[in-house]
């Protein structure tokens, strides 16, 4: 439009729920559109045009009825809202004609219905609207430059300007045509004498989202910040900002929130140009996108800058081409280079810039990810880019999703700025029990992490790995990692003689070859592997406490299911994960026929909270380990506990053997279940057992061993891990 003061459209909409201050916040449809048009120089009016709207949901709300006096039946003839638009378009073209004038501005009493109502369903129903609809004048806000008396721009009303001026509200029935007679009457009021108000403040709504950067040093007003929450996870900063269509989103205002493992966790922080559209947008709760409900709460501008903001010279200079659509490739071949992801993405969509365009992302040592960011000059080339989500590029399937540039920042912060292996936070001081002296608390690096094993890699192929440096490892101080399926990691610890000597293997075997994989060591302390082989993790986004830590678990369920006077003692219960070493004998009492499984918990009191159908730390090391280094029988015999009736030191190694004996007949029966010797001669763990197994069952599985049927009193079952704690003779069941 060439002028926005040749003429004013007077313009007014009702939905078919909630209406006034809170129209459009209920998402119902438009159902009564009413104009009039405003010479703004000769201050003559037109014809006063009202249409109804036929909705697709034909229903209305008592509230709706009452304010429109409008039924179901009215609206079943009309329109639907793209033919209205229409009308509305040709009406008003036609009188400006026969009034000479060349252009118009639309006049609305409040934001709502152009914001909230008009912009969110055309969005919704792909209808392109009229150019008018992109600018306003918000009488309200007009009155209040006139006059500034009157009160905040917020508390006025039709009503209350009328009074404050001194008019009557003209008499009119028919809903919608009442306001907008009102709305003229005020108008014509201002700009005759002695106001002579001039309408100048006019608002515009943004055709598109525009992306950009966002500086962490950059002030950002915690009263233009929303938080969204259950966004679909494949959405991109577009949808989110079609979701606010109608409100300005400040440039490059959406950043997508990611959580510990790289990937979207359905939550968005988005920027808006000023407080008024943040509160409009928090009157979008629970709207929807798609079939999904959106939830919107207040965020501070501090939440913004931390996972929008950025420093990176290269991400800047990556960013700096706008109005590009990003993507982002996951799972590329560490060897993979610009020219190979040129040639899988193909000619159909060229990279803006060719190699300038694409942005790895590499670890703060060099070394790629697999994740790298792809600019697109249009749409076109962006969707043919996706069409190839999921195809292989080497011998690896490559996954392909929208980005924005906020997750751009997002992923190069945490990958470029987390250290290797971070340092542990200071533990709280409680009372702990004896630890294992191949678990001492020191900080000392004598360990070294091997990370990248092949999944078959056994304790043989670590030492034939490890050469000539196998003598300097300590007796008992290989320990494969397993994840919570009882599987191979790819992690193993292996402590060292000397702090020295873990360096050198590091230096020396970091990127060696093992079956093919290149296996990268890193020194560690004792510290960080103690911490991993009680249940933590430790990897590039920091160290993590195993949940025996975490005191805001519930009490486990199956703990009261024991009877009290055979109940395993606290560290007994919650064991952390075997390892292949020989444990402190366990203490009996005088008092209780119920011996002290002497487990190696470092804080004791904290495993009452921890939930332990869901956090049963699995065992980080393979019944292959079992015999690795393995003591004599002499001395087997000594470290396992004296029996509760006299007995020799033969008679307990025999019990020592038939317990490790026990541990390896999985490879026999029972779906080959994973079973770890706890202690040589004490306690056997089985892993992946049927859910239907009985007691029964387990009894048949270890015939031809020696227990004592009087004394295996039972088997502790977990339903959701299907373990079994088994005692042998000599040991009180539960």
């Amino acid at each position: 439009m060439a002028s926005h003061s040749d003429t004013l459209v007077v313009f007014f909409g009702a939905t078919a729920g909630a209406n006034g201050g809170k129209l459009g916040s209920d998402e119902r449809e438009i159902i009564l559109l009413v104009w009039q048009i405003v010479d703004l120089h000769e201050k003559k009016v037109g014809k006063l045009h009202r249409c109804l709207v036929k909705p697709d949901t034909l229903e209305l709300t008592d509230e709706c009825k009452e304010e429109t006096e409008l039924n179901v039946d009215d609206l079943s003839k009309a329109d639907p809202l793209d033919k209205v638009l229409q009308q509305f378009q040709q009406s008003v073209q036609a009188e400006l004609k026969d009034l000479g004038r060349n252009s118009f501005t639309l006049c609305v009493d409040g934001p709502q219905v152009v914001r909230q109502a008009l912009h969110p369903e055309a969005s919704k129903k792909n209808l392109v609207l009229p150019e008018c609809f992109f600018s306003f004048v918000d009488l309200q806000k007009e009155f209040h430059k006139c006059c500034p008396n009157a009160g905040p721009v917020e508390d006025l009303t039709l009503s209350s300007m009328l009074e404050y001026l001194g008019l009557s509200s003209v008499s009119e029935h028919a809903s919608g045509l009442l306001d907008v007679r009102n709305m003229v009457q005020l108008a014509l009021h201002i700009l005759a004498e002695p106001h002579n108000h001039r309408f100048s403040s006019f608002e515009s709504v943004k055709y598109k989202f525009e992306s950009g950067t966002c500086s962490k040093t950059e002030l950002v007003d915690s009263e233009t910040v929303i938080r969204a929450r259950g966004l679909p996870w494949q959405s991109s900063d577009q949808d989110i900002a079609r979701f606010f269509k109608g409100l300005n989103i400040a440039k490059g205002g959406v950043a997508l929130c990611l959580n510990a493992q790289g990937r979207r966790n359905g939550e968005a922080l988005v920027r808006f140009v000023n407080q008024e559209h943040r509160d409009l947008a928090l009157e979008r709760h629970k709207h929807h996108m798609g079939n999904r409900y959106i939830e919107v709460y207040k965020a501070t501008g501090e939440e913004f800058l931390k996972i929008a903001g950025g420093t990176s010279n290269e991400v800047a200079q990556f960013l700096s081409k706008e109005n590009q659509v990003i993507i982002r490739m996951r799972g590329l071949p560490f060897t993979a280079t610009p020219q190979d992801v040129l040639s899988f993405l193909g000619p159909e969509s060229p990279v803006t810039d060719g190699a300038e365009g694409l942005l790895f992302v590499k670890y703060p040592d060099g070394r790629p990810s697999g994740d790298a960011f792809v600019l697109f000059s249009c749409e076109e080339y962006a969707q043919n880019a996706l069409r190839k989500h999921k195809q292989i590029l080497g011998k690896r399937y490559i996954e392909l999703f929208r980005s924005t540039t906020a997750e751009v920042q997002q992923v190069l912060n945490r990958y470029m700025s987390a250290p290797l292996i971070s340092t542990l936070p200071p533990a709280p001081i409680l009372p702990v029990m004896a630890t294992p002296p191949f678990l001492a608390t020191a900080n000392t690096r004598d360990c070294v992490r091997l990370r990248g094993l092949p999944y078959t890699a056994a304790i043989e192929d670590i030492l034939e790995f490890m050469g000539e440096h196998t003598v300097d490892i300590k007796p008992h101080g290989v320990h494969m990692v397993l994840n919570q399926q009882g599987r191979p990691s790819g992690d193993a610890f292996i402590q060292m003689k000397s702090s020295d000597k873990a360096f050198m293997v590091a230096q020396k075997c970091h990127k060696k070859t093992m079956k093919d994989r290149y296996v990268e060591v890193f020194q560690c302390s004792t510290e960080e592997m103690s911490i991993v082989l009680m249940g933590g993790t430790l990897n590039r986004s920091g160290l993590s406490p195993p949940p025996c830590k975490l005191p805001c678990l519930s009490p486990p369920t199956a703990y009261g299911a024991f009877p009290s006077p055979a109940m395993l003692s606290e560290a007994g219960l919650y064991q952390p994960p075997l390892l292949a070493a020989p444990r402190p004998p366990p203490q009996h009492s005088a008092h209780s026929p119920t011996p002290t499984l002497a487990y190696y918990p470092p804080q004791p009191h904290l495993y009452m909270n921890m939930n332990y159908t869901a956090y049963y730390p699995s065992p980080p090391v393979s019944p292959s380990t079992v015999g690795y280094f393995a003591a004599p029988p002499g001395a087997m015999a000594t470290a396992v506990s004296q029996p509760h009736h006299p007995a020799s030191a033969a008679a307990a190694a025999a019990h020592a053997h038939h317990a490790a004996a026990a541990a390896h007949a999985h490879h026999a029966h029972a779906g080959s279940s994973p079973m770890m010797a706890s202690a040589h001669g004490s306690l056997v763990r089985m892993q992946g057992l049927p859910y239907s197994a009985g007691v029964k069952d387990i009894l048949s599985f270890f015939q031809g061993y020696q227990y004592a049927p009087e004394d295996f009193g039972g088997v502790g079952q977990l339903n959701d891990q299907a373990r079994s704690l088994i005692q042998p003779k000599e040991w009180l069941c539960l």
